[in-house]
């Protein structure tokens, strides 16, 4: 009988990373959602951890790799705070970075292993199209495109053993987290929406479809690669 391997998932009980989890479990996929409050409405294994402790991560992390099979990860979770370049502090720097580089380099060391013997694997990190250049967000935006350094160099170094590593960048994607930071009918949200040549927010699930194609089998002879799904946000010459 073959063995069930899983799709792990950060950040799996809200916005995109729910879509992910929905969309794969709606495939018949067994998922593995990690998130910070419980939520009796996810349909697979959900790990609660606060994944900005460093303690708390690597104690789940741990459990979750020595307990399951892993062959699909997406790092998911990221965080911004809006700071100009003169208000940058320390603090805030080192928590965008943890969140957005350190969380996803610990995390597929961690489920490497179980990759490697499963003899295959999917690694989809989760950037923005915010890595091309944000106003207020510079500490973000490097972030977002160091994720994608992560994925090129990795892609190269796991190539001979079957793992893929791929790159999903969203737009502005409509989620609770984006409308509680704009508003309906704040200046902020006009001027994201005028930077999109669609002329609408994305949906969680276009981001997810995205995703769940580079995990796919279909996917085997991709990787290294990064794609937009922005509504065209990412060829504009408006920048929000």
């Amino acid at each position: 009988m073959e063995q069930t391997s899983y799709a792990l998932i950060t950040g799996a009980s809200k916005g995109i990373g729910r879509a992910i989890s929905d969309l794969l479990i709606e495939q018949g996929q067994s998922v593995i959602g990690i998130a910070r409050n419980p939520d009796p409405t996810f349909k697979g294994k959900l790990f609660l951890a606060d994944l900005s402790d460093a303690t708390s991560r690597s104690q789940v992390f741990k459990e979750i790799a020595q307990s399951f099979p892993i062959d699909r990860l997406v790092n998911n979770i990221g965080f911004n705070q809006l700071q100009g370049l003169a208000d940058i502090t320390a603090q805030n720097y080192q928590k965008i970075i943890d969140l957005n580089l350190t969380l996803a380099l610990e995390l597929t060391q961690a489920v490497l292993p179980s990759m490697l013997a499963l003899g295959q694997g999917r690694v989809v990190n989760i950037a923005s199209r915010s890595m091309l250049g944000r106003k207020n967000s510079s500490v973000y935006a490097a972030a977002k495109a160091g994720l994608v350094g992560f994925t090129k160099s990795w892609a190269i170094e796991l190539a001979p053993s079957s793992i893929t590593v791929n790159c999903v960048a969203p737009g502005p994607i409509e989620t609770e987290m984006f409308n509680r930071n704009n508003p309906i009918g704040s200046p902020g949200r006009k001027s994201m929406m005028d930077s999109i040549p669609m002329n609408r927010l994305g949906d969680p699930r276009e981001v997810a479809s995205a995703v769940v194609y580079f995990l796919s089998k279909g996917a085997s002879f991709t990787t290294g690669q990064t794609i937009f799904v922005c509504g065209g946000a990412s060829i504009s010459q408006q920048h929000f």
